[in-house]
This record gives C-alpha cells, structure tokens and sequence, in this order.
C-alpha cells in the first residue's frame, strides 16, 4: 500500500518575468514599504469606491510562483522542482521559446516529474506546441484552478458549476489533444466533477454545457426566490469576500459558531453558506460565506459561478477580510477589488477586517487600532469579535435603530417580552401598574408597538 506522500503526483513548475513590463521600484524588485506607509496607503485605498487595475499592486514573479506553488500543493501535488524562466516578451508559438521547452522537459525527467503546470494561461495553439515539445503532461495555471474546484466541490450545485467552467474551457483546445482528454482520469488536470466519460465530439459537449446552464438557471431562479423571501423581511445579508485563505471560513465559524471546513489550502470553500447572526442591537442580520477570490480568477469560473456571487452582488454589506499576518496582504487586496469591479460590487457598504493578527508580533499587534470601517481580529483566538458586530451593526442600514421612550403597561406581557428581545434597553422604571423604558429599537419593531411610543 503506498503512503499518502508517495500518492502525490509529482509536478514541475514554470514561472514567467516578463522583463518588459512596469516594475514598482528600481532594480526590478517592487518596493515593500514599511507597515505604518503601507497601512497608511491602504486606508487611503479603502477609503476610495475601489481601486483602479492601472493603479492595483502586482505580484513579482517569485511570488507568483510561490503562490503556484500553494496551488500545487492544494491540487494534492508534490513540486518536484520549479523554473522561472525571463523573457522581454512571451513567444507566440510556445510562450517560452523551443531552446528553453527542451531545458524544462530535460529538467522535469530528471525530477521525476509527469507533469509540468505553467503560471500562465496557454492558448490552444502554445498548448499542442508545448505538448510536442514536453513528453510529461502539460496545464496551465487555468486548468489546475480549476482542478482544485473540481476537488472541493461538494453540491451538486458547485459540482455543475466546476463542470460547466470545464467544459467552456475545453471547446477551444479541443483540437489536436489525443488521448489526454478522451477522458476524465485520475491525475491532476484530468479530475472532473462527477462524469466517468468526456466526449470530444464538439456537439455533445455544447449539448452538456446547453443542459448545465438550464439546471444553473433552475437554481438561479430557485436562489431569486429565497431571495424575494429574505428581502420581504428587514434582515440585512453580509457577504464575506477576500483573497482565497485570507482567512474567511474560521471567521464564518467564529460569528456563527457553524462547522463551515476551515483549511490552510486554497480554495477549501466552495458551496456558499448562510447562517443568522445577532448583532448588539439585537437586529439579525444573514452572513454568507464565499468562494475565495485569486488574482486572475478565470473568467470561466467568474461565468459558472455566477448564481452562487450573486449573494456578492446583492448583499447589503461586504466584510473584506484581509490577512494582516502575510506580506502580499496589499496586492491581494487590489486583485479582490478587481474581482468586485468585475461583478459590479466594488461601490457596495463594506467594513475592512483584517484578520488572524494573533500571528504578528507583539509590538505589531499592540500598535494596531480599529478606525471607522476597519476591524482587526483574530477568529482562531476570539480577538476583535465584539468590535466586529458593533461595525456590523454600525454599517447595516436596512431596519435603522431609533432611540425611543415607551409606556408599556405590565398586562401588555408579549409587548414587553418582544421588546426585551428585540430591542436595547437603557433604562426600565415601573410606576402605577405601567413600564416606562428607554430603548433603541429597530423600526420593524417600532412600527408594531406604535401605540406605546411617548413622543
């Protein structure tokens, strides 16, 4: 029986510096700055409707490939060994030049390598090129992203948009494949959600991908529907959106004390989630928990996924957690904000989080202060939870609190008991038979028990 690290399959990575393109700083390395500049210039980013893709930090090379690398290992790989390969300009026919091909192929033998995942998008034709070329298996960054959702997916809604992003990326490279894609195997690259068989044959797939976009409309529907109910009522819903494990599921837990799957690996959420949370007010509001964004997000992935990043798209209020423990914490951010622009959420309410500050350094995290709409919190330790709802509730504009004064008399038992749960009591007296309270209330609240308002 073989052992789990024996199981994995080994693959080679190819990284890509174009020496052409914009650099932040000189040298060819992008300047860090220091963390009181880079909060600093943060703040200033978040207090803009949304960050412009001309101005959004870039990834270096080298943490691109580190961040392949994290792909690789979330995809079940073991990285056999790793290029990074710098060119003025990619080559049309095979992105990295024939003379370099044959280096890497010569490389991934010798590492023992039967797969070789490029940190790029290929095109159909540098795909078959470099198949030629390369005696191992041959992804790109697209494919093996979408490998990993196809690994994740647990419903039958995120296993039919998986398949669908499969599918829609297939029909272009269909031609000149061979074997590699008659069918669905077990290696990375080739997982598929759930079919045995991947027909060629350019008319079934279109037949599937037709069949797959009516049952996601089905669910579309069905998900407007619940939607229609939910919005009937004053409840706000609250989308948690941020870079894939920037920490956002052990958030979810925390505030809902749900079992949402917490995990290191990229991607671990999938299938969205929606539970109720109390705020201090005593409001409840829905919090969604979604996909991770990554920078460039396939755009067929962006379209499959579009039933599930409508709660995205509608929620009243966006929590943007951030992870303040990793150095690209602000070049994830700027690919986040794409992606919001891409779906056309970028202007919507949000509070900032930044999260698991239990693994900063002392003098880091004693300097760090809670600003408006922005919150620094550690889900795994409990830190910053509090002052998290209180920014919640702050920024929900649906079912606004008024501070009120009411007379309610003690036979009025129900009245009373809806506002003791419904409402924040400042102060109670009982005189003649009658309760005179000092509260803040929501209007839902207030509209029904209008009779005992005091004016």
């Amino acid at each position: 029986m073989r052992s789990a690290s024996q199981a994995r399959e080994r693959v080679f990575l190819v990284g890509l510096d174009y020496r052409s393109r914009m650099r932040v700083g000189e040298g060819g390395n992008p300047e860090r700055l220091p963390s009181a500049a880079r909060q600093s210039r943060d703040a200033a980013i978040r207090a803009s409707s949304g960050i412009q893709r001309a101005t959004t930090p870039q990834f270096t090379p080298e943490e691109s490939l580190a961040e392949l690398r994290e792909l690789a290992a979330s995809a079940g790989a073991e990285v056999a060994g790793e290029f990074l390969q710098q060119r003025d300009k990619p080559d049309p026919a095979t992105l990295i030049g024939r003379g370099k091909l044959q280096e890497i192929a010569g490389a991934a033998a010798s590492a023992g390598a039967g797969l070789v995942v490029f940190d790029h998008e290929l095109s159909p034709s540098q795909l078959r090129n470099i198949e030629d070329l390369v005696p191992a298996r041959v992804l790109d960054r697209t494919q093996l992203i979408l490998d990993i959702f196809a690994r994740h997916a647990r419903t039958r809604e995120g296993q039919l948009q998986v398949e669908l992003a499969q599918l829609e990326y297939l029909m272009p490279r269909l031609a000149g494949r061979g074997k590699q894609m008659s069918q669905l195997g077990g290696g990375i690259g080739t997982r598929g959600p759930g079919e045995t068989q991947l027909e060629t044959d350019r008319r079934n797939i279109y037949r599937r991908i037709r069949h797959i976009r009516s049952q996601l409309e089905e669910v579309r529907r069905i998900r407007g529907q619940q939607r229609q109910r939910r919005e009937s009522v004053p409840v706000a819903t609250v989308a948690l959106v941020g870079y894939t494990n920037a920490g956002k599921s052990t958030l979810f837990n925390a505030l809902t004390n749900a079992a949402v799957l917490e995990s290191a690996k990229m991607f671990a959420t999938l299938d969205p989630t929606i539970r109720a949370v109390a705020l201090p007010s005593k409001r409840k509001v829905l919090l969604s928990d979604t996909v991770g964004f990554i920078r460039n997000l396939p755009h067929t992935l962006v379209s499959a996924f579009r039933a599930t990043l409508e709660e995205v798209q509608r929620a009243a209020l966006l929590l943007h957690v951030s992870d303040a423990s990793s150095a690209l914490a602000q070049e994830q951010d700027g690919q986040v904000e794409a992606v919001l622009r891409e779906l056309e959420a970028h202007q919507r309410p949000r509070v900032h989080v930044w999260s698991k500050i239990d693994l900063l350094p002392p003098e880091r995290r004693e300097a760090l202060r809670d600003e408006a709409g922005i919150v620094h919190v550690s889900a795994a330790k409990g830190i910053g939870l509090t002052a998290l709802l209180e920014a919640i509730d702050a920024a929900v504009a649906e079912d606004p609190l008024r501070r009120v004064r009411l007379r309610v008399p003690q036979a009025e038992g129900k009245v009373l008991s809806q506002v003791q749960a419904r409402a924040r009591i400042f102060a109670s007296t009982y005189r003649d038979g009658v309760v005179e309270l000092e509260a803040q209330a929501p209007e839902s609240l207030l509209r029904k028990i209008r009779q005992f308002l005091v004016e």
